[in-house]
């Protein structure tokens, strides 16, 4: 045993140095029962220090959140070591959630929402694919993209959210009524938790939105329903994590997204601004609403044919009919509808605005994959509205990881 043993630590009140008990045997590492008292971190700065450092980086740009916590503080931490720093943050957020408890009652709807959003990163950030493609491209001026060059800049962030939901019985006219009344509230949610990733692809984010389903019904009690916006990579990892867990689900396609295609069609039969055009929107869009997606692509086609519009006139129309042809099996409104469930993805939509858009498409910024992945994983905890039950269970994990795991009985002597 000796004493007068020291260490330096960084805090939120400034650098000190805390002094304890060593005990030491040969061949062996010193022991501090004092850190595993206080919980000491491995590292130099205190967990007070980096859960503000993890705040913080959350809220927008590395350089952001180092001038905040050295305002806040006086503490310099530099860049890199706030980057490691939020890693570090942010381990145990898989455990933290693998261990809540179930969630919906049988009678509710269990909806989950899959999506993608761009983050610019640097260019050892990018995936292959991508990179090479960026490469083969070349840049041809200076100081900005040419006509017709592609950044080849972005990696996707791959987002999941799984949401309970109570149903909401409504018809295509509660969807889209008539000029001067108000749309029906469809469905609302509640609990909801979000994922996202930059380093997972689809199919492994997929996979963590059905282990999150799996965890609140673990018997498949509930009507699960899965939203996408028609990625056909989504549809894929979808249906096959389905099959692999032996569940049955419901997948419909984002009703904003064949909106969409809809509009596409109306300007090839109306001139820009005409006010018919949202007539004959509408007019299809409650036909699609209603179980009858392949009679209005066939509709579409068909008057674009009478018309006898060229190839480039028709094209708006060809590539929604071809759309709703390829998608109809996930075009079942008429039964959504019917039974309550959502039609249209603003969860997962809102969350790679907040999650992503918000804090990460920031002018001029460029993201590394690990910073990148832990600002992503952070800030759908703090989304979710657990941080602070998390940082809770994080400290715990801290104690072990560092302490008790020393100790016979993982437990620190008195």
């Amino acid at each position: 045993l000796e004493r007068g043993h020291g260490r330096g630590l960084s805090t939120v009140f400034g650098r000190v140095s805390v002094t304890r008990l060593a005990y030491r045997a040969v061949g062996a590492g010193n022991l501090h029962p004092a850190d595993g008292a206080l919980n000491l971190p491995a590292g130099l700065h205190s967990h007070g220090l980096r859960r503000l450092v993890a705040l913080e980086a959350a809220r927008g740009s590395f350089d952001d959140a180092v001038a905040a916590v050295e305002r806040a503080t006086g503490v310099r931490v530099g860049k890199r070591q706030l980057v490691e720093l939020a890693g570090t943050a942010a381990v145990d957020v898989d455990g933290f959630y693998a261990r809540m408890k179930a969630g919906p009652t049988p009678d509710a709807l269990l909806v989950l929402q899959f999506d993608g959003k761009g983050v610019v990163m640097r260019p050892e950030g990018l995936r292959p694919a991508t990179a090479k493609a960026a490469a083969a491209a070349g840049r041809k001026l200076a100081t900005r993209l040419s006509p017709g060059e592609k950044n080849g800049r972005k990696r996707m962030a791959e987002l999941a959210a799984v949401h309970d939901a109570a149903p909401v019985v409504r018809t295509p006219r509660d969807v889209l009524p008539p000029p001067g009344q108000d749309s029906e509230d469809g469905p609302k949610a509640a609990g909801k938790w979000l994922t996202a990733s930059v380093v997972d692809d689809i199919a492994t984010v997929v996979a963590a939105g059905f282990d999150e389903a799996t965890r609140r019904d673990p018997h498949h009690a509930c009507t699960w329903v899965v939203l996408v916006d028609g990625n056909q990579a989504q549809l894929d990892a979808v249906t096959a994590e389905a099959k692999r867990r032996s569940v049955q689900i419901h997948i419909l396609i984002d009703f904003i997204h064949v909106l969409e295609y809809l509009w596409k069609a109306g300007w090839s039969f109306f001139d820009t601004g005409d006010p018919d055009a949202e007539a004959w929107v509408t007019d299809k869009a409650r036909k699609v609403l209603a179980g009858h997606a392949t009679d209005v692509a066939t509709g579409i086609r068909r008057r674009a044919t009478y018309n006898g519009y060229d190839q480039t006139e028709r094209k708006g129309a060809d590539t929604a009919a071809a759309y709703l042809d390829a998608k109809a099996a996930y075009l079942d409104y008429a039964t959504a509808l019917a039974k309550g469930w959502p039609i249209a993805t603003g969860v997962i939509e809102g969350a790679c605005r907040h999650l992503v858009k918000d804090s990460m498409d920031i002018t001029g910024a460029r993201w590394g994959l690990d910073g990148a992945e832990a600002i992503l994983t952070l800030r759908a905890v703090i989304a979710n509205r657990d941080f602070d039950d998390y940082w809770t269970f994080h400290l715990d994990q801290e104690r072990h990881r560092n302490h008790n795991s020393q100790y016979a009985d993982n437990r620190i002597p008195p």
